[in-house]
C-alpha cells in the first residue's frame, strides 16, 4: 500500500471544503434540513418527552405569522432590499379588525379597511423605493414609524368604541384539527405555493432576480425596475397584513405594536435560509426552514428559562454569522 503524503492529505481536505461550501451555495435545503433535525434531538434531550404531536402542532402554529412576514422579506431582498414596516403593517391590520367588531358591518369591514391601508403603505414604499430611488432601509423604517403613527390615531378616535379580536380570527390563528394541523395552514399554504411559484416559475420573479444581481443591466436590458419594486412593495404589504391577522388570532390580542418584535427573526429567518442581503439569490423554500429552525431555537430557550434579551442577542448574532458566511461562499465562488 502506498503512504498518503501530506499533497495529498491538503488536497483531499480542500476538497471537502470546497464540496462542502458547493453544498452552502447551491443547496442550502440540505445543512439547514439537518440543522433543525439537531436542534429538535437538542429539545428532546434537554426536556425529555417534549417533542410529541401537541409540540410539532404548536410550533408549526406559531412560526405560520413569522413565515409570511418572511416571505415578504425574502422578496424584498432579493432586489438587494428590505422591508422593515413589515411589523407596522401586520399590528395595524390585526388592530384595525378588531376595532370594528362592534362598528355596522362588523370585522369584515375592518378586513377591507386594513388591507386598503396596508396597500396605501406599500404603494408609498414603492414609489419611494422605485421612483425617487430611496434606500429600502431607511423608506421602510420612515413608513414603518408613519404607520405606527396613524395607528395611535386610529386607536385615540376609536377608544370609546371597544373591540376585539373576532372569533374568526381566533379560529384561523389559535386552533387546529386533531391538534397537529392548525387552521392557519389554510391560509399560508396558498401563499406559500403562490411566492414559490412566483420566484420559480413567473417572468416577474425573474425580474426580481435580475434587478437584485445586477440592477444597472436589468434597466439597460429594458426592465421598468420602478414598477417592479412598486408591485413588490404592495405585495409585501399586503402579505403582512395577513400576518398580521394570523397573529392577531394567535395571541388573541390587538395592540399596535404586536408586530414589531417579529421583524428582526422574518430578516434572520431570510438570511438563514440562503437569501442574500446583496440581492440577486435565495428562495423561499429555504425561508421556511429557517423560520422552523428560530421557532425551535425560541422553544429551546424557553424551555431552559432564559429571557426574550437572550433570545434576541441570539437573532441578532445567527443574521452577522449566517450572513458572513453566505458572502464568503458567494465571493469566493
Amino acid at each position: 500500500m502506498s503512504a498518503i503524503g501530506p499533497a495529498e492529505i491538503a488536497r483531499n481536505s480542500w476538497l471537502t471544503m470546497a464540496a462542502m461550501r458547493r453544498v452552502l451555495r447551491d443547496r442550502p435545503m440540505i445543512p439547514l434540513l439537518g440543522l433543525l433535525g439537531i436542534l429538535v434531538v437538542v429539545i428532546e434531550l434537554a426536556r425529555p418527552g417534549i417533542v410529541n404531536t401537541p409540540w410539532v402542532g404548536a410550533m408549526i402554529r406559531g412560526a405560520v405569522p413569522l413565515a409570511i412576514l418572511a416571505g415578504c422579506q425574502t422578496l424584498t431582498m432579493i432586489t438587494g432590499g428590505i422591508d422593515l414596516s413589515v411589523g407596522a403593517v401586520a399590528s395595524m391590520s390585526g388592530f384595525v379588525v378588531a376595532t370594528f367588531v362592534s362598528s355596522p358591518g362588523g370585522w369584515p369591514v375592518g378586513l377591507a379597511v386594513a388591507l386598503v391601508a396596508a396597500i396605501l403603505a406599500g404603494f408609498v414604499t414603492g414609489v419611494g423605493v422605485g421612483v425617487f430611488r430611496v434606500h429600502p432601509l431607511i423608506m421602510t423604517l420612515g413608513m414603518s414609524f408613519v404607520v405606527l403613527g396613524l395607528s395611535n390615531v386610529w386607536q385615540l378616535i376609536k377608544v370609546q368604541a371597544g373591540g376585539g379580536v373576532p372569533r374568526e380570527l381566533r379560529w384561523l390563528g389559535s386552533a387546529s384539527f386533531a391538534e397537529i394541523v392548525p387552521n392557519s395552514l389554510l391560509v399560508f399554504v396558498p401563499l406559500a405555493v403562490f411566492i414559490l411559484l412566483l420566484l420559480r416559475r413567473t417572468g416577474y420573479g425573474r425580474l426580481l432576480f435580475a434587478i437584485g444581481d445586477n440592477p444597472v443591466a436589468a434597466r439597460l436590458s429594458g426592465t421598468r425596475a420602478w414598477q417592479v419594486l412598486l408591485v413588490l412593495y404592495v405585495l409585501s404589504a399586503v402579505l403582512a397584513a395577513i400576518a398580521g391577522f394570523v397573529l392577531t388570532g394567535l395571541t388573541n390580542v390587538a395592540s399596535v405594536t404586536l408586530g414589531d418584535s417579529a421583524v428582526l427573526p422574518s430578516v434572520a429567518a431570510a438570511v438563514i435560509g440562503g437569501t442574500s442581503i446583496l440581492g440577486g439569490r435565495g428562495g423561499y423554500a429555504g425561508t421556511i426552514v429557517g423560520v422552523l429552525i428560530l421557532t425551535v431555537i425560541t422553544s429551546l430557550l424557553s424551555s431552559l428559562g432564559y429571557p426574550e434579551a437572550v433570545r434576541q442577542v441570539l437573532f441578532g448574532s445567527i443574521i452577522v454569522a449566517v450572513a458572513a458566511a453566505y458572502t464568503r461562499v458567494t465571493s469566493e465562488s
